[in-house]
């Protein structure tokens, strides 16, 4: 991932990226950071970037020439090395923005989350009184800030943001579950946590740490998370309780609603509001809404949480279908069935020789999952490491993968290895994954799929009548 800052301290972000973890991700090449200073824009012969206020008032304001042609600059820089751009001014603006200022939105894990998907991000760092308002209506997507309160300029919110973000990127901590487990997740803050020696100062370590009973400890490291929020946070508690209500009510018609229990159990969406069995949520990227109900007038209460502007709807009532295209501009692009594993033990996996997808095969998947128009999306779950293949000796046999959205899916075995047991270890494979993170293992199937959905019966998951439809706006469909 690409992270380029507009500022007039470079050398700031470069020496607070050049520690710890940020400079072990950046020795890998698993981010990359570049600092512009805005200075080397000015058309000043001096390098001077501000000037006084229109209207008075005290204090300085950056101009808006320098922090444009300084963007321009880091949109059509070179990608990772590659290249130059030659991006025009209505293409640059898709380039996710992002300027650090007091007024901004709270930064929070889940913004976070979001913003680790994007393959680059800019930071605009303003000092003095700001920037001048037309550049930042230009160039600006998100406006964002640590707190409520102010610095002396943006490079310290901006390096903020930059650690919390590279830390969910694959590979950048070594391990996924370290970035799972941590305070916010789920609405929890972190569990208290013990090293050697046992005995300090007299405080010895719990036992229930040293008993090697690992659902024990499980238990024990869920409970004391939920007493440190409810002490401490319980403005966060409040959402977590109201949370785990909706989706014990979920629970009791668990065939039918998986796909927003998982969403919900796993942190991938957060709820907005909740009758009963009835609920609608949204993804923590902001950019997909999921409804469970059992009535259009259920459904209609839970729209008023749906902004008309929304690009997708994931539902299981057919009578909203109707409503969201006339309201919303939404029709459904699919009508699945919806598989689910209901047991909490794992399933036997014959075929052993199963890891994460590399990269350097892109084009095998490509061309055998949707082609050229799904070649994006692929890299995206290959880079979130979410997406994995199947090997007999040096050769891709089949792979597999988790949707953006937490489905189970992306299967493909190669002709010659069909009628083995590599199709049925690679979902396995998924369901034992989805059940390691405390989710409910589900897969979205194509009603005309017959083979997948015999497959997966096989297997042991229970495949429901009832169909699951994905809305879209009409151009996305």
């Amino acid at each position: 991932m690409e992270f380029q800052v507009l500022t007039l301290f470079p050398e700031m972000i470069l020496e607070g990226c050049n520690n710890s973890i940020l400079k072990r991700a950046t020795e890998k090449g698993l981010i990359q950071v570049e600092a512009i200073n805005v200075r080397d824009y000015s058309l000043d012969k001096h390098g001077k970037v501000d000037d006084y206020t229109y209207g008075g008032g005290a204090g300085m304001l950056m101009q808006a020439q320098p922090v444009y042609d300084a963007w321009i600059h880091a949109v059509n820089a070179k990608p990772c090395g590659g290249e130059r751009n030659d991006v025009k001014t209505a293409e640059a603006s898709k380039v996710r923005t992002i300027y650090v200022t007091p007024q901004g939105r709270p930064f929070t894990q889940e913004m976070a989350k979001d913003f680790a998907k994007e393959e680059r991000l800019i930071f605009l760092c303003g000092h003095y009184e700001g920037i001048d308002e037309r550049v930042l209506e230009e160039v600006v997507t998100d406006q964002v800030s640590i707190g409520d309160y102010v610095l002396t300029g943006g490079e310290l919110p901006a390096l903020v943001m930059i650690d919390a973000i590279s830390r969910l990127i694959p590979g950048v901590l070594g391990s996924d579950e370290s970035a799972q487990t941590e305070s916010f997740e789920n609405d929890l803050l972190e569990y208290p946590q013990y090293s050697r020696p046992e005995v300090w100062h007299e405080k010895a370590v719990p036992e229930v740490l040293l008993s090697g009973d690992h659902k024990k400890i499980e238990l024990w490291r869920r409970e004391k998370a939920k007493e440190r929020t409810q002490k401490w946070r319980p403005d966060l508690y409040e959402k977590y309780a109201e949370r785990e209500k909706t989706i014990q009510c979920l629970m009791k018609h668990k065939k039918e609603n998986a796909y927003m229990i998982d969403s919900l159990l796993t942190g991938k969406a957060r709820l907005l509001h909740s009758e009963g069995d009835a609920a609608v949520a949204v993804s923590v990227a902001g950019n997909a809404y999921q409804i469970c109900c059992e009535t259009a007038e259920q459904g209609k209460r839970l729209l008023r949480y749906v902004p008309k502007e929304a690009r997708l709807v994931l539902h299981n009532c057919e009578a909203l279908n109707e409503i969201l295209q006339e309201e919303y501009g939404l029709k459904v692009g699919d009508e699945c069935y919806q598989s689910v594993y209901t047991q909490h033990v794992s399933m036997p996996i014959a075929h052993k020789d199963i890891r994460l997808y590399p990269m350097e095969a892109i084009d095998y998947a490509v061309e055998n999952y949707g082609g050229e128009r799904e070649r994006k999306y692929l890299i995206n779950r290959i880079q979130s490491g979410e997406f994995f293949a199947a090997y007999e000796g040096d050769e891709i046999a089949g792979f597999c993968g988790v949707h953006a959205g937490g489905s189970l899916g992306l299967l493909y075995v190669d002709p010659k290895y069909r009628r083995t047991s590599i199709g049925s270890s690679l979902a396995s494979y998924l369901v034992n994954l989805s059940l390691s993170r405390g989710g409910l293992p589900y897969a979205h199937i194509r009603i005309a799929n017959v083979a997948s959905i015999k497959m997966q019966e096989k297997m042991g998951l229970y495949v429901g009548n009832r169909t699951v439809f994905w809305t879209y706006r009409k151009e996305n469909a």
